[in-house]
């Protein structure tokens, strides 16, 4: 199975982004807390330049503490302060917003030097779709005035938003690569939802993420346990793979009905039932 996504009004989106990006001081990036590097876009330095970068990794409530410190101190190792949110429920936002304003006063520190007139600081809000970026605008602003849910592509247009005398945000709809050519990154986003249902087969994702996390148990336990899904579905992991067991809990659970299953189990992942579960793990220092 080949994973590929890019709809037109991402195409679209994108083209006007880059136009708009000509009048931003800050860019807010913000990433999955459970594959902060497959949710990495490749032409993010590009669209930076020379620009103010705030890092955030949304979704932190989807893995456990162990985790999170762990990637805390591999982004500070990149020199690099990734900023920890739970945006749904506003947690960590307000060190964002602190790093934005902060932006600011750099800013209008440089526009007085120059005898220029300080103004708000212009800054977008920039990543995959689906990675929580109308939540955590909703968040930053105090009240919801752009739609978020639970699925990539609700965002279709750009909008700027007056967040306070000092700030002004630009939304933009998910960006993501023309095309993915790191397959198992696909299978991740696909697994997160952060690319469209229509690209993917459910039965092939639910089984691959089976797969990965039993690895990813295998490389280090400290972070990562499958035992939700025994807890879960009532069948143990045990030896086998991520089909073999799928097929397992549809014949144990669901009549056999297998895309029932595995749209079931992503699903389950997904909003947490499972536990909290990271699909990646910091690099070792020699990967680094």
């Amino acid at each position: 199975m080949k994973i590929h996504w890019y709809p037109g009004h991402i195409a679209k989106a994108e083209r006007a982004l880059k136009e708009q990006l000509k009048r931003v001081d800050v860019v807010l990036e913000v990433r999955d807390a459970r594959i902060p590097l497959a949710t990495y876009h490749p032409q993010m330095p590009t669209w930076v330049g020379g620009k103010a970068r705030v890092l955030v990794i949304n979704r932190m409530d989807m893995i456990t503490p162990q985790t999170r410190d762990a990637w805390e101190t591999w982004f500070e190792s990149q020199g690099e302060t990734a900023y920890f949110t739970n945006a749904e429920h506003g947690q960590g936002v307000h060190d964002v917003s602190d790093a934005v304003q902060e932006a600011g006063v750099q800013l209008n520190k440089r526009r007085f030097d120059r005898g220029m007139l300080p103004r708000p600081v212009r800054a977008v809000v920039m990543g995959f779709p689906n990675v929580g970026k109308s939540a955590l605008i909703n968040r930053l602003l105090g009240r919801r005035v752009v739609d978020s849910a639970r699925r990539a592509g609700v965002t279709k247009s750009l909008r700027w938003i007056r967040i306070s005398d000092e700030i002004e945000l630009l939304d933009a709809p998910g960006v993501i690569p023309t095309r993915i050519n790191n397959q198992e990154n696909a299978i991740k986003l696909a697994i997160c939802e952060d690319i469209g249902e229509a690209a993917y087969d459910n039965q092939v994702v639910a089984s691959a993420m089976v797969d990965l996390l039993l690895a990813l148990e295998a490389a280090d336990e400290r972070f990562i346990s499958v035992s939700g899904f025994k807890s879960r579905y009532k069948l143990d992991l045990g030896s086998g793979n991520g089909e073999d067991y799928l097929h397992e809990v549809a014949k144990d659970r669901y009549k056999g009905d297998v895309e029932r299953t595995a749209r079931q189990m992503l699903n389950d992942f997904r909003t947490g039932v499972l536990g909290q579960l990271t699909l990646e793990l910091p690099p070792a220092p020699s990967d680094s």
